[in-house]
């Protein structure tokens, strides 16, 4: 256990933004999870809204330094390659 108060302090920051980068992953699982459950009912319209959320939550979970800038554009790529694929 930390004995000097900015290390305290550094523990306590650490644990609140793990629990906030969680929360911000878990919610762009969530999204990605629409398009792909959209895509697999065969339905383009639906899929296409769903894409656009999904890709803003990507992009704000990246402007938020929760996802490095490599991988919110490959996420961004899969899914979109994805919906234009669909027939």
């Amino acid at each position: 256990m930390a004995n000097i108060k900015s290390a305290k302090k550094r523990i306590l920051v650490s644990e609140v933004r793990t629990e906030r980068n969680k929360a911000i992953r878990s919610k762009v699982k969530t999204y990605v999870k629409k398009v792909q459950a959209a895509i697999e009912a065969g339905d383009k319209a639906v899929a296409e809204a769903a894409l656009r959320d999904a890709i803003s939550e990507i992009e704000k979970a990246q402007s938020k330094g929760v996802y490095h800038a490599n991988t919110a554009s490959r996420k961004v790529s899969r899914l979109s390659k994805a919906v234009a694929q669909m027939n």
